[in-house]
């Protein structure tokens, strides 16, 4: 096995909604555990109630914690479907080419807003179909974590 790479300072995870309970709660914990990268998860509430409002505060907050330095990541079901082992490529090569502060950004229920998209250096998709926000959280740890394997030449990732 490999030394664990570690391609960025930052890693920030940007996400509408909280969780506090239940098994994608649990899951959450589980994979940011086992992640050796210093990730941080930065939880977006709204304190409104209408669908429209909510959204646009959402936008709001999300494009505050925007990082003119960093490389942003949507999560779009727009978005391009790739591959494990691309993805861990691409995060070494973020690293290879001087960057260091990786966002992830997951919408809520309603998704995300042209004004955060047009942000995003890579817009990405887990395939065609519609996830539930709280899960592509869970997906997006878990595809962190076999980065990470992938680029220390750990077995958890087999092809």
């Amino acid at each position: 096995m490999g030394s664990i790479v570690c391609p960025m300072k930052t890693i920030d995870i940007i996400v509408a909604g909280k969780l506090t309970t239940g098994p994608f709660h649990t899951l959450c914990k589980d994979f940011a555990k086992r992640i050796v990268w210093p990730v941080t998860i930065h939880e977006i509430e709204s304190k409104y109630k209408n669908p429209i409002q909510v959204q646009a505060d959402e936008t709001q907050k999300i494009i505050q914690k925007i990082s003119s330095q960093a490389f942003v990541i949507v999560m779009d079901e727009h978005g391009k479907n790739i591959r494990s082992m691309d993805f861990a490529d691409k995060i070494k090569n973020l690293q290879n080419t001087g960057h260091n502060h990786l966002q992830i950004i997951i919408g809520g229920a309603d998704g995300l807003t042209d004004d955060v998209k047009k942000r995003a250096d890579l817009t990405l998709c887990f395939g065609q179909q519609t996830w539930p926000h709280m899960m592509v959280r869970v997906m997006v740890l878990e595809q962190l974590y076999r980065a990470q394997q992938i680029l220390s030449g750990h077995p958890y990732h087999r092809e």
